[in-house]
This record gives C-alpha cells, structure tokens and sequence, in this order.
C-alpha cells in the first residue's frame, strides 16, 4: 500500500481524534492548551499493543521493531546468536531506551520509536486481506529474521511508518497551536543545522511540550512548513557579541 503524504495526515488527524475522544472524552475544556500524545497509552489501551524491552542489536541500531503474528527475532552477536520470541501484536524496544541515567535524556528517542512501531500497527490493519496474509506469512513461527534482514526491509514502509508515527507524536493541531505560542506563528529558520537563540529557545520549549527530539521536531516542523532552510554563510544571530 502506497499512500501520500496527505494520506497520511488524514489518517494520523482520525487516529487522534477518535484516541482523544477514548482517552480523554468527548469534551476536552483545554482546547487551548498544548497536548502531548500519551503515546504509551495509544499503544497500549488504545492499539492493544504489548510493549517491551529487550537489547536487540549488539551495535545500538535497532531501537524497536512490532511483529504482525508469533514469530521469534535473532540478535547476531559476536559468535553467537539469540533469539527472542514475538507475540502477535508486540513491541519490542531496544533495553538502552531505559537504562538509568538515560531516561530522560532518550525520553524522545523512545516516544518517537513507539510512535512508529504503533504506526506500523496502524498501515498493516489498512492492508488488504491478501497483503496482511502476506504479512503475517512472512512473521510466521517458522520464520526467523536476522538484524541485516530487518534493516533492510522495505524501505517505503518504513518510510511511511515515519512519517505517521512523526504525525501521531506531533499532531499538525498541537504543532500549530505549539508554533502560535511561542513563535507567534512565525516560520524558523534553520542554517545547516543552526538556530538563532530565540529560534533555537522556541524549538526547545516545543520539544518540550510535546515529548520529541529536537531532530525528530525539525523534520515534523519543516513538513509543515514552519521551518526555512538557508545556507550557514547567511547565519547572523543579532544576539550574538562577539569580542
């Protein structure tokens, strides 16, 4: 299933709806206010999903992965395999996520790898009978997929399941009502990776308010067309003193 862009919004905007009327009722008196999405409670009171942890790459590169029925995962590690068993409707995220001391600072990292695994929940119940079948074939019990197979498998669906789960995470709603506050709605500048400091302290209060990286934060802004990317010769931050 291929779908656009605007799809794709279409289909996070009616998750969310109907999430919130779920979780918070139908009246919500804080309109106004910015929301983060609670994305443990969409995964799991919401989607049904079973979501744990466990280290899945010897190397840091698999930060999560969902599996459509029972099948088991192999971690390749130096000389050695193990495997770990999936249950239909799983999340598996990487150990690292939520090693002390890391919490808080990953807190966006494992937002944002929850948000796409529940994504890929969401785009595998929208396949057609033929290519859930499909789906579920390929994660059968019998089957066993390694790190290299997983990384490199299907690239438009996890290309999907980004920017679904970027839009789960970070509503066009809230991203806006988010952008009216503290930026008076204005378009942010981005020079190659540099803010000026009101631009960088506004993203900041952003990240914060919603629970995301300030990477995951720059792609979803400029998606929607809040950022403007100039090149690095013409930074100048009027805030700036230089000696």
């Amino acid at each position: 299933m291929i779908l656009s862009h605007a799809q794709i919004e279409d289909i996070a905007a009616a998750a969310i709806k109907d999430f919130n009327e779920f979780f918070f009722g139908t009246e919500n008196n804080h309109k106004r206010l910015i929301q983060a999405t609670p994305i443990d409670q969409f995964a799991r009171d919401y989607l049904g999903l079973e979501v744990s942890f466990a280290q899945l790459s010897v190397d840091g590169s698999i930060c999560g992965l969902t599996a459509y029925a029972d099948t088991e995962y192999v971690v390749e590690e130096i000389g050695a395999t193990r495997t770990i068993p999936l249950k239909q409707n799983q999340v598996l995220l990487d150990v690292s996520l939520i090693k002390p001391r890391q919490v808080q600072a990953l807190c966006g990292k494992r937002r944002f790898t929850l948000a796409h695994e529940c994504a890929h929940q969401i785009l595998f119940q929208m396949e057609s009978d033929e290519m859930r079948l499909s789906c579920k074939k390929n994660y059968a019990a019998s089957t066993v997929y390694s790190l290299r197979d997983l990384k490199t498998r299907e690239d438009w669906n996890e290309w999907q399941a980004n920017v679904l789960g970027a839009a789960i995470l970070m509503p066009q709603k809230q991203i806006d009502l988010a952008m009216w506050y503290f930026a008076q709605s204005r378009t942010l500048t981005n020079y190659e990776g540099r803010f000026s400091y009101n631009d960088w302290l506004c993203l900041t209060h952003i990240c914060h308010a919603l629970g995301v990286s300030k990477a995951a934060a720059v792609i979803r802004l400029r998606q929607l067309g809040y950022i403007e990317d100039r090149p690095y010769l013409e930074y100048r931050d009027p805030l700036e003193v230089w000696a």
